[in-house]
């Protein structure tokens, strides 16, 4: 039976038996029992990892160790709050700090994320408006679902990949998942990796 560990773009964590292209840490979130709490994070360190690095192994939700979280690709990653870890991803961190023009710490970095993705004193995700029109390629939007923004198309988001894609609207407001300020880096040259079926739908 599938574990309660896969994150969505709209920030929620569900059982699902689709497989994703990367693995997500945010402390310890679940039992003993390998159950979910209500506690969506215990530190503001949002990482995005990949699902292998050099030789290491590690058994899923083991208890008194934290929680591992999976993402379809790293687009859903983003629109989570996640961001590239610094160890496993180094090269997409320093990236994604580039893009963002940071200097400072990664804690610092942390700070201004958990900022621009949660509601203060809640567990909901921060969720905000802007001009589709100035919207980067990787951004991910609400239109009744999760939507990607990618070339000229919008296409839905499901557990196992992007759905079939529709013409992407050139004005208008949109209700936007990415952070704010992951969007600034996505605009600023950062590149999401993204599920083999976003191009495989482009074609469609």
């Amino acid at each position: 039976m599938p574990l309660q560990n896969r994150v969505l773009a709209s920030g929620d964590i569900v059982a699902t038996p689709a497989r994703g292209l990367f693995m997500g840490n945010r402390g310890i979130l679940h039992d003993h029992h390998q159950r979910l709490g209500t506690a969506r994070w215990r530190h503001k360190a949002w990482v995005t990892c990949v699902l292998r690095h050099k030789d290491w192994h590690r058994a899923v939700m083991q208890p008194n160790h934290y929680t591992e979280l999976f993402f379809l690709d790293e687009a859903v990653a983003l629109a989570a709050g996640h961001r590239p870890c610094a160890l496993c991803r180094h090269k997409e961190y320093q990236a994604f700090r580039t893009a963002l023009g940071h200097t400072g710490t990664a804690k610092s970095l942390d700070i201004a994320l958990h900022a621009a993705r949660v509601i203060p004193r809640t567990m909901c995700q921060l969720r905000h408006a802007a001009d589709i029109a100035n919207l980067p390629d990787g951004t991910i939007i609400y239109d009744e679902t999760p939507h990607l923004l990618y070339k000229d198309t919008s296409r839905p988001v499901t557990p196992h990949g992007y759905g079939p894609p529709r013409p992407r609207p050139r004005s208008g407001s949109a209700t936007v998942l990415t952070p704010a300020l992951t969007v600034k880096a996505l605009s600023q040259g950062y590149r999401a990796t993204l599920h083999p079926t976003a191009e495989r739908a482009s074609k469609t």
